[in-house]
């Protein structure tokens, strides 16, 4: 019972803060448009905390950077030279050189492509323009350049979309409204564990499945832009599903379930396949 009155007197005094904590949530938020529509028309205004700056982030990402190319080095898996490198740096060119349709900046960015002879299926596009792929995706995948321009593609447009600054933006913000909260209110770490669980299904998840769909579509005007053949994203997508065969469920997943993503990839391969191929005519 006194569990109960307490949770209630809680929710009381919640009900009149929330105006507060709104109020002061929103003064640490900023209205960002990180990129132009493109063809896709990907426009989601997006939310950033305004003591977060794109700089900060970019520092903090060429540190991560520089750690994880030391790291590999070091462990001797850092791949400097050969085919395999030759193949990722020219996709990343062609693909790079699309950026400013998105926003212009980006194609002063400082592009860089990094290979890790390591058997993890991953790959991944650092703020400000640091791509790292692991020889297991090229290999076990059994990839064709098609293929890895679609996740190239994808990992480039999280950067040009700042999805990781607004990621971090949202931890920021629940960090925030955590701690007024239990300085209001005077609630145990363990109570506010459990509210910081409930906002991370309401509000994280969401966002993250969101910015994977942006992506995803981003990603497929640049590659098609850049002259490959869109159609490889689904592609990828299916052989990703035969690799991965226990994917929890989409509900509870940051990536869209397979089945989703294609769906939503072949929605928009008609928009851009044209670029596609007028890309192909212009390198004939």
């Amino acid at each position: 019972m006194s569990k109960v009155m307490n949770s209630t007197a809680v929710i009381r005094k919640l009900k009149n803060l929330v105006p507060v904590l709104f109020l002061t949530l929103l003064a640490g938020c900023q209205t960002v448009h990180t990129t132009s529509g493109g063809s896709v028309g990907i426009d989601r205004e997006q939310r950033m905390f305004s003591l977060l700056s794109s700089e900060q982030v970019d520092q903090m990402s060429s540190q991560s950077y520089q750690e994880m190319r030391s790291q590999a080095k070091k462990e001797r898996k850092l791949v400097s030279h050969g085919q395999q490198v030759r193949r990722l740096q020219t996709i990343a060119d062609r693909l790079t050189r699309q950026v400013g349709v998105f926003r212009p900046d980006a194609g002063n960015w400082p592009w860089q492509v990094t290979l890790i002879q390591e058997d993890t299926l991953n790959a991944s596009c650092l703020p400000g323009g640091r791509i790292v792929f692991y020889s297991g995706i090229i290999e076990t995948l059994k990839l064709n350049d098609d293929e890895i321009a679609a996740i190239m593609g994808h990992e480039i447009a999280h950067a040009l979309r700042e999805h990781g600054r607004e990621a971090m933006s949202e931890a920021y913000m629940v960090q925030l409204g955590s701690s007024l909260t239990g300085a209001l209110l005077g609630v145990s770490n363990e109570t506010l564990d459990m509210a910081n669980q409930v906002v991370h299904y309401a509000m994280t998840l969401p966002n993250s499945r969101t910015n994977e769909a942006e992506a995803d579509i981003i990603g497929l005007e640049l590659m098609a832009r850049a002259g490959y053949n869109p159609e490889a994203a689904v592609s990828l997508w299916k052989k990703m599903a035969a690799q991965n065969t226990q994917r929890p469920p989409e509900f509870m997943s940051t990536h869209p379930a397979t089945e989703t993503r294609i769906d939503g990839l072949n929605s928009y391969i008609p928009k851009v396949r044209p670029l596609y191929q007028q890309a192909v005519v212009k390198t004939g």
